[in-house]
């Protein structure tokens, strides 16, 4: 397979996608650290394009808001200046996904009629859409948890959120990664034993970033800001005895797993680095290994940072984005070593 003009067409096509996700992961974690999801309670696709345009509309959409446990159990007594800050963010965040749709399905229409995607591309863009529309409808679904009796939404649902949105980045990476190699690469066997283990780092790192986005969805980012010690215990031991069931809805725990399973991440990629300095292996893995090193221990030190000072939203946002270039970084390799 060759990379053609209309590859590079494609290409950046694919790649602004990827880019426009990153931008709804920052807007969704600013969205969700101000208090902001839960202020449009209902989904409208086309209607809901344009935010209430005068005085009547803004009070009409602040007494809907007032119709659910939000404003009725947290934000009574909010005023409509409140709700409008609020507002804002979650509009944001929903008329990007709007944008994204566009952005997506008018250059796909466009390279389908005039017959650039055939055979394996043609239906891994298929699996890319059906991925984003899958997206779109677990947000909503995400949103529709918190407003029912509790204002939180399911954490479960906030990380298949999160899990569909990297699984978007990477399809997209892995698909861009294929366009431009070209898959002309020889395989080399020492290169594959290097890929095992790549592969068990890509697999450790969705698992901390789901465990993440359990902490993000139970506010346990705020329940003990010391470390490494819980204030002054390994584990709190209050918490000692609870079952599989309750452990995974307790906020507590879960912090303390994510803390520690940074650190077996950590060891992970630099066993990882360690292994590659005497592998046989091509420049640009070498370079990737190297890459995800360095993002690991600016992951690792934003993680700390962010839970001593409480969480921060610039911080809480930094943390999120550098966990998807750590993704995209580990995708990237273990593509690059499939054909090494």
């Amino acid at each position: 397979m060759q990379t053609s003009s209309y590859n590079k067409a494609i290409i950046y096509w694919l790649l602004s996608g990827a880019f426009l996700i990153l931008a709804m992961v920052v807007i969704g974690g600013i969205t969700r650290l101000t208090g902001s999801g839960l202020s449009i309670v209902e989904w409208n696709l086309i209607s809901g394009t344009l935010p209430p345009l005068n005085e009547q509309e803004w009070l009409t959409a602040f007494e809907q808001y007032k119709q659910f446990p939000e404003y009725q159990k947290l934000n009574t007594g909010m005023t409509l200046s409140g709700f409008q800050q609020i507002f804002w963010w979650e509009y944001l965040h929903r008329l990007l996904g709007r944008v994204m749709g566009v952005v997506f399905i008018l250059p796909f229409l466009y390279f389908l009629f005039t017959r650039q995607l055939t055979g394996w591309l043609f239906r891994r863009l298929l699996f890319i859409l059906a991925l984003g529309m899958a997206q779109g409808l677990m947000g909503w679904l995400m949103v529709k948890s918190g407003l029912v009796d509790n204002p939180h939404v399911s954490h479960f649902r906030l990380a298949a959120h999160l899990s569909l949105a990297l699984a978007l980045i990477g399809a997209i990476l892995w698909t861009v990664a294929d366009l431009t190699s070209g898959k002309r690469l020889h395989r080399h066997h020492q290169a594959g034993d290097f890929k095992k283990l790549a592969v068990a780092v890509l697999a450790v790192i969705l698992v901390q970033i789901i465990l993440g986005a359990f902490v993000a969805g139970l506010k346990a980012g705020f329940s003990y800001n010391t470390y490494p010690l819980m204030e002054g215990e390994f584990f709190p031991s209050h918490l000692q005895g609870l079952g599989w069931l309750e452990a995974i809805e307790n906020g507590a725990v879960m912090q303390f797993t994510h803390r520690w399973v940074a650190v077996l991440v950590l060891l992970a990629v630099g066993l990882l680095w360690h292994r590659s300095r005497n592998a046989e292996l091509p420049q640009t893995a070498r370079t990737l290994t190297r890459l995800l090193l360095f993002t690991c221990l600016l992951q690792v030190a934003l993680g700390i940072a962010t839970l001593l000072l409480a969480v921060p939203v610039s911080l809480g946002v930094l943390h999120q984005v550098v966990a998807v270039a750590l993704f995209a970084l580990a995708v990237l390799l273990v593509h690059r070593l499939r054909f090494a």
